[in-house]
């Protein structure tokens, strides 16, 4: 098998740890991929770099086009700007694709969701455009920009993959009835282009009705797909629904580039203790897996995991264990073995 070429970037907080299990892990399948480890965000500067995205990380990723990615600190109201976002907008990761399905072994309210929420990952409230804050400090201000464009090529992104995973329906969340202008052109070319798939049941919710519904019928939904900031509230509700950020893995689609990471954050107050759950982060790799191509290391990977969580053996402490880090991911290794 060729060697893969992927960009790693472990993170801070807990992300080394975490990463570094996801790379034991991947090293028993026979994967072919080839790590080339950067950093960004915190751990680039306490690396002595200038810059929370250095030219280093930045070239290594436009050569692979394939990123790996721990969880990096944002600090909040003060202090630089989203590593994350700024990724996104820089290699034009436009499709967000956050699954979640229920696990086995886990202390969640449901056991049966298999929910896919795809989210427009570069305009919106998140594309950093008009923000300020008058001198006095008593206005802030933001701007929400979304394109024809890009409502085209999200909304026909999740139709697509629907159609490709044989899924049964495609919501699309909004707030048209309020925001007349930015909501009411997703919607708009989301009926448009719904008319193009009449093999797949379409259906619309304003945003805050779908956030209720998806606590109380979680069932009714397969695909959503929704705008930026509506995106990043729902895929979060729909990961508390089976137990959690740490069991939901993320994708960030482009044209050219393609990024798999946690969902979840750096998680400081546990950082350095060894007791992280990787699971996000694995089954992140899944995902990448399953994009060049290499189905059925992603099955396996996936299998091993559910396993380890559904017998509950030596899983962390999120998942009500007392197992480490490394003793986890022992127990996914044996399963690959």
């Amino acid at each position: 098998m060729s060697k893969t070429p992927v960009t790693v970037i472990k993170g801070d907080g807990i992300g080394p740890d975490i990463v570094n299990a996801t790379l034991r892990v991947l090293d028993c399948l026979d994967t072919g991929l080839d790590y080339q480890e950067v950093v960004v965000g915190q751990a680039a500067l306490d690396a002595g770099e200038s810059e929370v995205m250095p030219e280093s990380a930045l070239k290594s990723i436009e050569k692979t086009g394939l990123v790996l990615k721990g969880p990096v600190t944002t600090p909040s109201g003060k202090g630089y700007r989203s590593v994350n976002v700024a990724m996104r907008k820089h290699f034009d990761l436009y499709a967000n694709v956050r699954p979640t399905l229920s696990m086995p072994g886990t202390q969640s309210r449901y056991n049966n969701l298999d929910i896919i929420t795809v989210r427009e990952n570069t305009g919106g409230m998140y594309s950093g455009q008009g923000q300020k804050v008058s001198e006095d400090g008593n206005r802030a201000e933001a701007l929400s920009v979304i394109t024809r464009s890009e409502c085209e090529r999200i909304i026909r992104f999740a139709f697509e993959m629907a159609r490709a995973r044989g899924r049964r329906k495609v919501t699309l969340a909004h707030k048209a009835n309020i925001m007349k202008s930015t909501s009411g052109l997703f919607l708009e070319v989301g009926r448009q282009i719904s008319e193009e798939y009449d093999d797949i049941e379409h259906d619309e919710v304003i945003v805050d009705a779908c956030a209720m519904k998806l606590v109380m019928h979680p069932e009714r939904f397969d695909v959503i797909v929704t705008t930026n900031l509506f995106g990043d509230i729902l895929s979060d509700l729909c990961a508390g629904l089976i137990g959690g950020l740490g069991l939901a893995p993320g994708a960030n689609i482009g044209e050219s580039c393609a990024m798999f990471e946690a969902v979840h954050g750096s998680a400081p107050d546990i950082a350095g203790k060894g007791i992280a759950n990787p699971t996000s982060v694995i089954l992140a790799a899944a995902l990448m897996l399953e994009h060049v191509g290499q189905v059925e290391n992603a099955n396996r990977l996936r299998r091993a995991v559910r396993s380890v969580v559904a017998e509950h053996d030596r899983v962390t402490p999120d998942l009500g264990g007392n197992a480490t880090t490394e003793r986890f991911t022992d127990a996914v290794i044996e399963r690959l073995g």
